[in-house]
């Protein structure tokens, strides 16, 4: 067969599907007869193999929509001017059964079913840019009850996270179509929608980062405000935020298009990251998305077409790739903070308030008590370097530490410092890890 059949003629329902690329439709191991192809999806395949080859701990299964003969557009997209779930009536279960299958078969520790809720994935004049749905609470709080069952009966190790809410502020506000409120919604035990004593279900709720970053008081704000709101109804309740990438226009700072991959935007993604983990409090972070054909900010990685050009089509069976800062920044976080490490208090004097560190210089300290690693970030937003000593860490191993460097010229150049005379170069993030007694 070639190609898989061309891989399914451009994967489901090929341009009927109406949604206007194909980078942007995907396969779905569901046959309309309702038999399992576990052939689907390669690529994605070979990357989730990959990931646990090299030690990636944990892995997350992420639906957009139903499969689309269990829609009520028979698409992959929502219903334009709709704030519900595209699913046909009766066909909930069905779906729950699906999602159940999946997780089990590809042993996923965490399955997401819900995407952006408060969105139209509709699209205009008949084209959506990518698949998703609508959802308005209780359909999503219903969904998770349907899935608690199945899955602690198909995929026992799976658990079902649940928000994704499009910004931080549909957590505790604007509930005005029943798609807001979601930290009160699913995890107060007096709500209609409560979820939070479901079996296989993540005690966290998940959100996006997107337009939730500018200025920086703002910034601070939400992300107290999500906390706040926490505390009142669930102190026990855990935040991811579980997707972001540079879209749009950001202040007038930063743009999605055309693509810019220097240093400013690496600054930018490693703010956010320090307020999400800091100010929040979240224990995941996640980027969306990982490799770009596109003249567009949001992706760690680019694929250009052999000649170096930005051509969507030419590169998908070769091309140049590139690297961006927004990847290394990521890289100073993601590479040494592991999972199972805890937060520690780290504060730069002079920079207790994070709204002045969040123009400045901004630190986050991370340890893991089994192997007594302690890991330190530090973000200098200002044209200035930065002198700082590290104390009330007793027992530093040979009061030197490793030093990653990222800035317009490196990407995690390392060295070693002295843990009294740290140098943070201006516009820049550097990481210090060391072993403590």
């Amino acid at each position: 067969m070639a190609l898989q059949y061309r891989r399914r003629q451009l994967h489901e329902q090929g341009d009927t599907s109406q949604i206007a690329t194909d980078w942007r439709r995907e396969e779905c191991f569901l046959n309309a007869d309702g038999t399992y192809d576990w052939s689907k999806q390669a690529g994605q395949q070979w990357f989730l193999q990959a990931a646990r080859q090299r030690g990636v701990k944990y892995s997350l299964g992420f639906a957009l929509s139903p499969p689309v003969s269990m829609t009520k557009n028979q698409r992959a997209h929502g219903v334009a001017g709709t704030a519900s779930l595209n699913i046909a009536d009766g066909r909930l279960n069905d779906y729950a059964d699906f999602l159940a299958q999946v997780a089990g078969h590809w042993h996923f520790d965490y399955i997401s079913p819900v995407n952006e809720p408060q969105w139209d994935w509709g699209g205009t004049n008949g084209v959506a840019q990518q698949e998703g749905s609508q959802a308005i609470n209780s359909q999503v709080a219903d969904l998770a009850k349907a899935l608690s069952p199945r899955l602690a009966s198909l995929s026992p190790s799976t658990s079902t996270v649940i928000g994704e809410a499009g910004q931080l502020d549909f957590l505790y506000g604007r509930n005005t179509d029943s798609r807001g409120d979601q930290i009160n919604q699913f995890f107060s035990s007096s709500s209609s929608n409560y979820i939070g004593n479901l079996p296989n279900t993540l005690h966290v709720i998940s959100a996006h980062s997107y337009y939730t970053t500018c200025p920086d008081d703002n910034l601070v704000n939400i992300r107290q405000q999500v906390a706040t709101k926490v505390r009142q109804v669930d102190p026990t309740l855990g935040t991811w935020q579980s997707e972001f990438g540079i879209l749009s226009n950001i202040c007038n700072l930063y743009n999605g298009s055309p693509r810019t991959t220097n240093i400013d935007y690496g600054l930018y993604v490693a703010k956010t990251i320090h307020n999400d983990l800091t100010v929040e409090g979240v224990s995941s972070w996640q980027w969306w998305l990982a490799v770009s054909p596109y003249n567009y900010s949001d992706g760690l990685v680019y694929i250009n077409d052999p000649s170096g050009n930005i051509n969507v089509d030419n590169c998908k069976q070769d091309g140049t790739v590139l690297d961006s800062k927004q990847l290394w920044s990521l890289g100073n976080f993601s590479r040494f903070i592991r999972p199972g490490m805890q937060r520690v208090a780290a504060v730069v004097q002079g920079m207790d308030n994070p709204v002045t560190a969040a123009g400045s210089v901004m630190a986050s300290a991370y340890k893991d008590n089994s192997n007594k690693q302690l890991v330190v970030v530090v973000v200098n937003f200002s044209a200035s370097s930065a002198t700082l000593q590290l104390s009330g860490v007793s027992g530093l191993a040979g009061n030197r530490l490793n030093s990653y460097l990222t800035d317009a010229s490196n990407s995690l150049k390392r060295s070693w410092v002295a843990a009294d005379n740290i140098v943070v170069p201006a516009r820049a993030i550097v990481t210090l890890t060391g072993t403590y007694q």
